[in-house]
């Protein structure tokens, strides 16, 4: 590493919706490190250990672990192997993790020895650390196609013990919901209010319609609405909002 600090630098944060302990995984784990730059690129997460990028164009870079904490803070050397704009280990980057509420904190700091090729990297750290955050949420919500039909089955449990059962592995206890019929905050108001709507459409069921699509922690999921007889009684599509559990914190319903 240079022994001087460089003059020129780049800052960048962002907020992942995931443990700490999560996050940083992607720094320590050399698959988990791959799923984020390319296929290949490896890294060793001890002091000395290599850095090994190769990005899903070809272009290779890399340098060394300078750096590591188990607290959530990294410092490894950059350059490309090329040369270009910066030789193998020319540029050191800080990277750390700091919990934030149920959320993570990723700082990121970039120092450079030319003002061009910080400015180059201002777009690129940009588009990385958002590749990044959405490998984490990925990790995070595998499930989520779970959770939704089992959030899509409980609407149709007769049984209160086993529907609040479902509920509670599928969301979070103060978890809301919204459509045109329902304006609800918390498990306490909404097991009752399914309840209530058993009682007025008897045997409607809610099924989910194709496969869920996500980024960053928002679900959406096509649904149909079937009567008891098999009777087609509507479509929409729901927009859940996850919690870094990967439970449902949020869900919006369509009609239509």
């Amino acid at each position: 590493m240079t022994a001087a600090p460089l003059p020129f630098t780049l800052d960048r944060s962002i907020l992942i919706g995931a443990p700490r302990a999560t996050v940083f995984s992607f720094f320590t784990d050399s698959s988990r490190w791959a799923s984020w730059w390319g296929a290949g690129s490896t890294i060793d997460p001890v002091v000395g250990g290599q850095v090994y990028i190769r990005h899903p164009n070809g272009i290779e870079a890399g340098g060394t672990v300078f750096e590591i904490e188990a607290s959530g803070r990294i410092v490894f050397s950059y350059g490309f192997a090329s040369g270009v704009p910066m030789p193998l280990g020319a540029s050191p980057v800080t990277i750390s993790c700091e919990s934030e509420a149920d959320a993570t904190r990723v700082k990121l700091h970039h120092a450079h020895a030319d003002e061009a090729a910080r400015d180059e990297h201002v777009q690129g750290w940009r588009y990385q650390l958002s590749l990044f955050a959405n490998v984490v949420a990925g990790v995070i919500h595998s499930g989520a196609a779970e959770r939704v039909d089992t959030w899509f089955a409980a609407w149709a449990e007769p049984d209160a013990a086993a529907r609040e059962a479902m509920l509670s592995g599928a969301a979070v206890p103060e978890v809301q919901f919204r459509d045109q019929y329902s304006c609800v905050d918390g498990m306490a108001e909404l097991l009752p209010h399914i309840a209530a709507a058993q009682r007025f459409m008897p045997g409607l069921r809610l099924k989910r319609d194709g496969d869920v699509r996500h980024c960053q922690g928002t679900v959406v999921a096509n649904w149909t609405a079937v009567s008891g007889d098999g009777t087609l009684r509507g479509r929409g599509m729901n927009v859940f909002h996850m919690a870094p559990d990967g439970r449902i914190s949020a869900a919006t319903g369509l009609w239509g």
